[in-house]
């Protein structure tokens, strides 16, 4: 920072914080919540589908709600005439963020995704949380499928929804249990709601059969894609024993081959169960019905039934809706122990036989088809179990989920006031310090020093907040010439033989030294992950990640704090997009375990902090421990970084509520207080992202009164009362003892439009059109 030119002029633009109340948005209760949908829909075949359009049916007959459409297709899937909020091509990342910002726009009140590996792109279905990552609404996520033993992807994935849920929906006990027990979830988020099922009078099975043809025989049913796991040789190879009891016993085995099998292996899968049966000599006594029927002839054959069949081959099944779709038409059901049956089938409905045990089943079935009364009851027991799951009791829970999202959710939300257009997000200045090779560090005024030429610390800061502008949903040339200049510039300064980064550049475009601080290279490669993982084209996104590769070794061995910290925020990011990258997670890992040691070793009764002294950007430390916490769902992490953002709080306030950062004067001295002056823009930008991640990590409004705390120091509210940005997105160097620092170099400018940007994050600024940042061409 240069020494400070003559002070400017008193002047306070803004009202005082609790002034800000008064722009809180009043909303009028509408008559009907809308619900937003995320999932597959049929044409497409696949159990989701079905489930989706049934759950959108059943809500939109209950009173109060009105459930709409995001309509999740893959490649292969036409377009349909369904309406539709919005349809999201599967594979293609944009469209997720797209779909937020029009479910924002839209005033959505509350999001339902249905979540199930293989529906969502990216690896593991990872561009859900993109859009997830981008709503202002409440979001409640159905897990059909909690896998017990998950790659690390998908615990980064499962993580990272239960963390973004406000209510999380599962269809069984174990389903709960899981997510507890393995993935850490907060128990009074998850909600037990089980599979809905149809409304249909309890009718005996002879009145259906000659419609299907299946008069006079004694029907055992399976319905469902067919698969290898659905474990059909089991009932195959128990069907001899079972036709020698009863001749006129006939498996009817309902429903299309998988497309995903059919694609890859054709009806291979199907023709050798044909051959199985015929090789058995009961191939006139199983039925294949290859069609994927609509509801009203699953029903009819369900009906047509004397016993549901599951005998399926894997243990770790939460759900089937075709097992809960068969209770409650009152079938009595026959099934291997996979989690889902042992929670609904007993003795009074069914039974349950091992796995694969085709002699165990001939027996149980037998038996029950020998007693035609002990069939009955078993049949009106699972009715019974079945009334409490029907689609207008499943509706009724899935709107008192709903309903305790939003209330959740009801804090008060702060949004910048647009007194002036100071707040919104702004690249006027930022262009004006950006030159063909890079940004300039420092100004006298608002003049270039060139004098001091480049740093690879501001290029970097500068590629951070394009990514922070891509986040807000905005495209353009601008951006695209900005973001292609500072990656050139970072790709410069990578020097291969030292295996760092340069930092200082002169004027004359040469190298002032062969590597740069810890903290540049860190902040480098933090701003590596945020460009891998936001930047709009694909081949700005693989030039990160490959740089980021590359640098990543070095970055491990970062030894500083604060570089620790930063490349701590790339790495959160990077496994953001990639959370199968072992390379990068055991960096996570290793750096915020060093930042809790550092806690453990200088933290105090009254010094909640990670080194003995406080110097600057201060709040990162925080942030960073606090995104680790949540990344690596690390409960003792987050806590950590909530405790020391709290008490920075306390250090970073003045007695009249306003934010003060702990001036760049402020001595190495342990356990010193800080200096009131200077006071530098990045204090204030780090504290706004450090307490809306808090924010983002706990719902608590206090998180971001102190976000807009610091934002408001911009403008006015600070120990000078003096405005630090200017109309043309321009911010001052720094508070000064007597006024202002009425330069403007890069740091400040950039420390003002992150903040602006991130305030807009948590508003409708930068999302809905009156806000569209200055300097922008859209």
């Amino acid at each position: 920072m240069q020494p400070a030119p003559p002070d400017a002029p008193r002047t306070t633009i803004l009202p005082s914080l609790e002034g800000l109340l008064r722009f809180l948005p009043q909303t009028a209760e509408p008559t009907d919540r809308r619900v937003a949908i995320v999932g597959t829909f049929p044409p497409r075949r696949c159990g989701i589908a079905t489930f989706t359009a049934d759950v959108r049916r059943s809500l939109n007959l209950l009173d109060g709600w009105a459930c709409d459409l995001v309509r999740i297709l893959d490649d292969d899937e036409a377009l349909t005439e369904e309406p539709a909020l919005y349809r999201i091509r599967q594979h293609v990342q944009t469209d997720y963020r797209k779909a937020a910002d029009r479910l924002n726009h839209l005033g959505i009140d509350v999001v339902s995704i249905q979540h199930e590996f293989g529906i969502f792109g990216g690896i593991d279905g990872a561009y859900i949380l993109d859009l997830i990552d981008r709503l202002t609404a409440p979001v409640v996520i159905t897990m059909h499928t909690v896998i017990e033993t998950p790659t690390q992807g998908q615990r980064h994935v499962v993580a990272a929804l239960l963390r973004r849920a406000d209510q999380v929906i599962v269809m069984a006990k174990k389903g709960a249990d899981l997510l507890n027990d393995v993935y850490g979830a907060d128990p009074a988020k998850v909600t037990i709601c089980p599979h809905g099922t149809p409304n249909r009078p309890f009718a005996r099975p002879d009145s259906f059969k000659a419609s299907l043809g299946l008069s006079p025989y004694k029907v055992l049913l399976t319905f469902g894609l067919l698969s290898p796991g659905k474990g059909l040789e089991t009932l195959i190879a128990a069907m001899p024993q079972i036709v020698a009891a009863h001749p006129d016993a006939l498996y009817v085995v309902l429903g299309a081959t998988h497309p995903n099998l059919k694609r890859v292996d054709g009806e291979a899968y199907r023709d050798g169960l044909i051959r199985l049966a015929e090789d058995l000599g009961v191939a006139d006594h199983i039925r294949f019905v290859d069609a994927f029927v609509d509801d009203a002839l699953l029903l009819t054959y369900l009906s047509a039934a004397d016993i549901y069949v599951t005998p399926y081959l894997n243990q770790a099944q939460v759900t089937s809706g075709t097992l809960a779709y068969a209770i409650a038409l009152g079938k009595p059901v026959i099934s291997t122990p996979f989690w889902h049956a042992t929670e609904w089938v007993d003795e009074t409905c069914g039974a349950l036989v091992d796995f694969g045990d085709s002699a165990g089943f001939a027996a149980v079935i037998s038996r029950l088809l020998e007693d035609p009364a002990q069939l009955l009851a078993a049949g009106q027991s699972a009715y019974a179990k079945g009334r409490t799951t029907i689609w207008e009791r499943s509706a009724e829970a899935y709107a008192a989920a709903f309903q305790t999202a939003i209330t959740r959710r009801q804090e008060p939300h702060l949004p910048a006031p647009r007194l002036t257009d100071q707040s919104l997000p702004s690249l006027l200045a930022v262009q004006r310090v950006t030159d063909a090779c890079g940004i300039m560090q420092h100004a006298s005024y608002g003049i270039d020093n060139r004098a001091h030429g480049y740093c690879i610390d501001d290029a970097v800061r500068a590629l951070i907040l394009i990514q922070r502008f891509r986040e807000l949903g905005h495209k353009n040339h601008t951006l695209d010439h900005l973001e292609r200049t500072y990656a050139a510039f970072v790709q410069h300064a990578w020097n291969p033989d030292t295996q760092r980064f340069r930092n200082f550049m002169g004027y004359n475009r040469t190298w002032l030294e062969a590597e740069g601080s810890p903290d540049s290279n860190g902040r480098t490669f933090w701003a590596l992950g945020e460009t891998a993982c936001y930047a709009e084209h694909e081949q700005v996104r693989l030039w990160a990640i490959a740089l980021a590769k590359e640098v990543g070794p070095s970055a491990a061995t970062l030894g500083s704090l604060r570089a620790q910290c930063f490349t701590i925020l790339g790495a959160v990011s990077l496994l953001h997009g990639e959370p199968h990258n072992l390379a990068v997670y055991d960096m996570l890992v290793q750096h915020a375990e060093g930042l809790m040691a550092r806690f453990e070793t200088h933290s105090a009764p009254t010094w909640q902090w990670l080194e003995p002294s406080l110097s600057y950007d201060n709040a990162r430390i925080p942030q960073a421990l606090i995104a680790a916490g949540v990344s690596l769902s690390r409960p003792d992490m987050l806590a950590i970084g909530l405790k020391t953002l709290a008490w920075l709080d306390t250090i970073q306030k003045s007695p009249n509520g306003f934010f003060r950062a702990v001036g760049s004067s402020t001595p190495a001295t342990a356990f010193a207080p800080p200096r009131l002056l200077d006071q530098q823009p990045i204090e204030a930008c780090a504290t706004i992202d450090a307490a809306l991640a808090a924010y983002a990590a706990t719902k608590q409004s206090k998180w971001l009164i102190m976000a807009q705390t610091a934002h408001a120091w911009f403008f006015g509210e600070n120990d000078n009362g003096l405005p630090l940005s200017d109309q043309r997105g321009g911010c001052f160097d720094g508070l000064t003892e007597t006024g202002v620092n009425r330069n403007q170099g890069a740091e400040s400018i950039l420390a003002l439009q992150m903040a602006n940007c991130a305030m807009a994050r948590v508003t409708s600024v930068g999302i809905s059109p009156p806000a569209r940042p200055i300097g922008l061409s859209m």
